[in-house]
């Protein structure tokens, strides 16, 4: 190749790289400013196809969608001067992307940590004029709006960011008060368990004391009508008898002789002494004529 070629296909070259070098594309979910020898010269460009001057300019691109900060576990006193330990969390997103990058150069992780500051300088103020009650259940939501909008009256202004929603994920006592309110729960605990079973004892007494009054009660009654039949079964049992004993009465005196007799001799060693004349053995006698 000649001198005179290959000096035209490393123009062609150059052309061809500086050509490629001089457009740029920003995307939706993009968020984009453009530098020239370092100096901000153009910010918020819309999403599409740029023109730039090769080497002379940078495009610095940042991540334009909803992002979220965990924050790390602080501690902050309530109002009662109580300790707590507060996870928290945020969602942001730039919304003045030339202030975001003259605040942090456009590194997300110094945004992060200066909105961390902040989260956790707000939470400490809200926290500090409530009560634990407040901030664990009652006014939590109000809590998080506050925070919310004292949020975005600075971090808009200093740091271009937008602060979308602010939660507390979880709010625990420290270590050490959380053992002694442990012991105490489980004291309580017990004690209310001992005031149940003795609770439980004393209805358990009751129900069985009605029990065995009741049983008193049903046995007696049942005895009183056992002895009401019987007394009926009986009188029913002495009118047969008399009706029958009224058909014939020499029958019933023999019989009941004969009873007289069988009780009498009911064992060999008795020993009666008695009138042979007498009515006592007037069937005996009878029997031997």
């Amino acid at each position: 190749m000649s001198p005179r070629a290959a000096t035209l296909a490393l123009l062609l070259l150059a052309l061809l790289l500086g050509a490629a070098n001089s457009f740029y594309v920003v995307r939706e979910t993009e968020k984009a400013v453009r530098l020239r020898f370092g100096q901000l010269i153009e910010e918020d460009i819309a999403p599409g196809l740029h023109l730039k001057v090769p080497v002379a300019d940078d495009v610095r691109r940042f991540d334009g969608r909803i992002l979220t900060l965990d924050a790390e576990t602080e501690s902050f006193f309530t109002v009662e001067r109580k300790r707590l330990m507060v996870d928290s969390y945020a969602k942001w997103r730039i919304a003045d992307v030339g202030t975001y990058y003259r605040a942090t150069g456009g590194d997300e992780r110094v945004a992060q940590n200066r909105l961390a500051n902040r989260i956790n300088t707000g939470l400490r103020n809200e926290f500090g004029v409530r009560t634990l009650r407040e901030v664990v259940s009652g006014e939590r939501d109000q809590l998080m709006a506050e925070i919310l909008a004292d949020l975005n009256e600075t971090v808009r202004d200093s740091l271009g960011i937008e602060v979308i929603d602010v939660r507390v994920k979880r709010i625990d006592l420290p270590e050490e008060v959380s053992e002694q309110v442990y012991r105490r729960m489980t004291a309580e605990r017990e004690k209310e368990a001992r005031d149940l079973r003795a609770k439980g004892h004393e209805q358990a007494e009751r129900i069985r004391a009605e029990a065995d009054r009741q049983r008193v009660v049903i046995e007696a009654e049942a005895y009183r009508e056992a002895e009401k039949i019987r007394g009926t079964g009986d009188a029913q049992a002495t009118a047969i008898y008399a009706a029958a004993y009224r058909e014939d009465p020499e029958f019933y005196a023999f019989t009941r002789s004969l009873r007289a007799y069988r009780n009498a001799f009911g064992d060999e060693k008795d020993v009666l002494v008695l009138d042979p004349e007498g009515d006592f053995f007037r069937y005996l006698e009878r029997a031997g004529r």
